[in-house]
């Protein structure tokens, strides 16, 4: 009795990947990389960023000095969030009040915690803005003597 055409089939399978496998064995045998020097196995990246398999030329190379390599961001300077404005709202039953700056012109928040003098409304003050949750704050809150020597 033959063979049905199922078994034949898985039979050529099985011989073609046998053959495949043999053949994949002798390319590695061909192009086998023991026994090579290390120069040939290296690889040269010129100043252009290009691969060569010789080593590139000496050129001539700037010194940097390793103090000037910067990593990160700039370093800012520290701000100076002392403000001045004046006070346009102040509730004394409340303990609260807002100060417009006069730099941005926003009105700012104050608590009479942060008072250190009492004060009234179209009072001169200097004060440091703070970020809040809410917003911005005003701490630190002092009245300032204008010129003519009212406040």
């Amino acid at each position: 009795m033959g063979e049905s055409f199922s078994k034949k089939e898985n039979r050529n399978k099985k011989m073609k990947a046998k053959e495949d496998k043999a053949q994949k064995k002798e390319e590695r045998k061909v192009n086998n990389s023991k026994g090579k020097s290390l120069e040939d196995m290296l690889a040269y990246v010129d100043e252009d960023g290009n691969l060569s398999s010789e080593p590139p030329k000496q050129t001539h190379r700037a010194e940097i000095d390793p103090k000037d390599i910067r990593i990160g961001a700039t370093p800012r300077p520290p701000e100076d969030n002392t403000r001045t404005g004046i006070i346009t709202f102040f509730n004394t039953l409340k303990g609260f009040g807002f100060i417009t700056d006069d730099k941005s012109g926003e009105s700012v928040f104050f608590h009479v915690n942060q008072l250190s003098e009492p004060v009234k409304e179209r009072d001169s003050v200097s004060f440091i803005k703070e970020k809040s949750a809410k917003g911005y704050n005003a701490v630190a809150v002092t009245k300032v003597v204008s010129r003519s020597g009212k406040s």
